[in-house]
């Protein structure tokens, strides 16, 4: 997962600049917000099939294959991602979509393009002290048991690896580097790695350890063999690598340097190849409006177990439960059901933009990141992030940004729609029999969830944080839950099959749990109001905090008949439920 912040999203590292205006006691919340209500009739019998069918097990066995591979766009790990997926896809009665017959529902194909750079793949890598002549070897680390430790776009050792002294450059400024002779010798730096290697291997150098500073959450000096995945600028003329080193590994070398002259044994192996970048899409073709789509997205790349090896053995999950029920009559899909792995934020946003026609068709999307964790270890809890309504500007009472970090929008970014309280309730559900816990964050970006969001098309991410594994090599599969994994499936899932069916009741149920919501929340932020204006805060700015309020759900209340497929009238329902909204806002 990678994060910006913007309701317009780019590609970019997050900044953790979590944002809270108001601080509340939970009382004051558990008060205003009262316990969910039994499922609603109309969506319930969707949400009970899914629950029965979900495998979380079967996921976790997905994901515990994924995530043993490096995966980059086009590598051989990804790819492995990807043929793991299709051939369960097959399993699952989904024909390759080139030969398959007009009549035929259950779809998938591998798109394939050129990639302008070649694909890498770490093969191996091992780091040693060892005293001048090469003996008496100390090993530091190895891989894969240090899984990030290799920089993306290394170059190899000899197969045998080599030896040669240590040579400290500090933080690599360029008084540093004139200060020391670093031909021929491998550098330490403490610096920032990606500026450091090139003037590194410019001088002659031939490699590179680095040293990382981690995000507080990752608790450093506590996981001291944690490394975070990185990369360095592509060098197609010298043959340079790099190697991160953990804080251990670190104080290790430090050690060794205090002592006099120190040098190292390191063999890297990494393989450049032409290959081509391939994403995965699988449909459940809509009976009469196939058209029109819901979408969901995992992204394959990053090496990670929960990051994101989660997101595609639950995608994967969720595809074959939905076509169990479907060829078992248990759910009818008027619109398509779209399933995609691919490389993130990339693959959705062409799957969005490449096609016009295509791209009027997609109703709603969702991004499944980071969804198996076992939340014991990793910390953090299960989120929806949101896609932007007023928590979003005013951010308060239990609606908070994440440590990964969030900024209040703007009121002109609010997005009025039903979707958000949509999900959320289904994951309630699931919640209510099994214990699960359920929270949302307002919108903070940086998944497959802002291509749709860009795209004007609602789409929310489900997700998982504070994680203090979050990027590093202890991402493994000892910190995904399999229960996890079953929870997220279901919900997601039946969330896409109840929207694709489109039919008036589901409509009208999900209104009702809307304008159920509504009040709610309505509630909750008067509560809030109260509490603010009781510490000074100003009667014109909280009056201001509940209009908006209303009219975001009064405008969620009118997006409702989309949920249809076909003629219908509502007006009498929308016309209720909007009287109760304001009727709300008046209290």
């Amino acid at each position: 997962m990678n994060h910006v912040n913007s309701p317009t999203i780019g590609h970019a590292a997050r900044a953790t600049c979590a944002v809270v205006l108001f601080a509340l006691p939970t009382v004051l919340f558990a008060q205003a917000r009262p316990a969910t209500a039994a499922p609603t009739p109309a969506l319930a019998p969707i949400s009970r099939a899914v629950s029965g069918a979900i495998s979380g097990d079967r996921a976790f066995r997905t994901v515990d294959y994924v995530q043993r591979f490096f995966r980059l766009p086009g590598n051989r790990g990804f790819d492995l991602a990807i043929d793991t997926v299709a051939a369960l896809l097959r399993a699952a009665g989904y024909v390759d979509e080139a030969g398959a017959p007009s009549s035929a529902r259950l779809v998938y194909r591998i798109e394939s393009r050129p990639m302008r750079d070649l694909a890498w793949t770490p093969e191996g890598a091992s780091l040693a002290l060892t005293d001048a002549a090469g003996g008496n070897a100390t090993p530091l680390q190895s891989w894969p048991a240090n899984f990030n430790m290799i920089a993306i776009n290394s170059a190899s050792t000899p197969a045998e690896g080599i030896t040669a002294p240590i040579v400290d450059v500090g933080t690599g400024t360029e008084a540093e580097f004139a200060a020391v002779d670093v031909k021929g010798r491998i550098v330490f730096v403490e610096g920032n790695a990606r500026a450091v290697f090139p003037r590194a291997m410019q001088r002659g150098a031939i490699g590179v350890l680095a040293t990382q500073k981690l995000p507080a959450y990752n608790q450093q000096s506590k996981h001291v063999d944690a490394i975070q995945f990185s990369s360095v600028p592509r060098d197609s003329l010298g043959a340079g690598w790099l190697l991160f080193v953990s804080s251990a590994s670190r104080d290790a070398i430090r050690r060794a340097m205090a002592r006099g002259p120190a040098s190292a044994r390191v063999m890297v192996r990494t393989l450049f190849e032409r290959r081509p970048e391939r994403t995965l899409v699988a449909e459940i073709r809509g009976a009469s409006r196939a058209h029109e789509r819901f979408m969901y997205s995992a992204h394959v790349q990053e090496p990670g177990a929960n990051d994101n090896a989660s997101g595609v053995g639950t995608l994967a999950e969720m595809a074959r439960v939905a076509a169990v029920m479907v060829k078992a009559g248990t759910a009818n899909p008027q619109r398509t059901l779209t399933f995609l792995w691919g490389d993130e934020i990339r693959s959705t946003d062409r799957f969005i933009k490449e096609d016009s026609v295509r791209r009027t068709g997609i109703k709603w999307g969702m991004s499944l990141d980071m969804v198996g964790e076992n939340t014991a270890k990793t910390g953090g809890t299960f989120l929806i992030e949101k896609m932007p309504d007023p928590s979003a500007v005013w951010v308060r009472g239990e609606d908070r940004h994440s440590e990964w970090g969030g900024r209040p929008l703007e009121e002109k970014d609010i997005r009025p729609h039903w979707f958000n309280d949509f999900v959320r309730q289904r994951c309630l559900d699931r919640a209510a029999t099994t214990g699960w816990v359920v929270k949302a964050n307002p919108f903070e970006g940086g998944s497959d969830h802002t291509p749709f969001l860009n795209a004007q098309i609602p789409g929310v991410l489900l997700w998982h944080f504070t994680d203090q594994y979050y990027h590093t090599d202890l991402d493994r599969i000892a910190m995904v839950s399999a229960t996890t994994l079953g929870h997220v499936g279901a919900c997601a899932l039946s969330t896409g099959l109840l929207l694709v069916e489109g039919s008036r009741a589901i409509a009208l149920g999900a209104l009702d749990e809307l304008t159920r919501a509504a009040e709610r929340e309505l509630r909750t932020q008067q509560a809030l109001g109260r509490d603010t204006l009781a510490r000074g805060g100003n009667p014109a700015t909280e009056r201001h905090i509940i209009d908006v309020w209303r009219d975001y759900y009064l405008g969620a209340i009118d997006q409702i008949p989309e949920i249809v497929v076909g003629p219908v009238d509502l007006t009498t329902a929308l016309a209720a439920a909007r009287q109760r909204v304001t009727a709300a806002a008046r209290e």
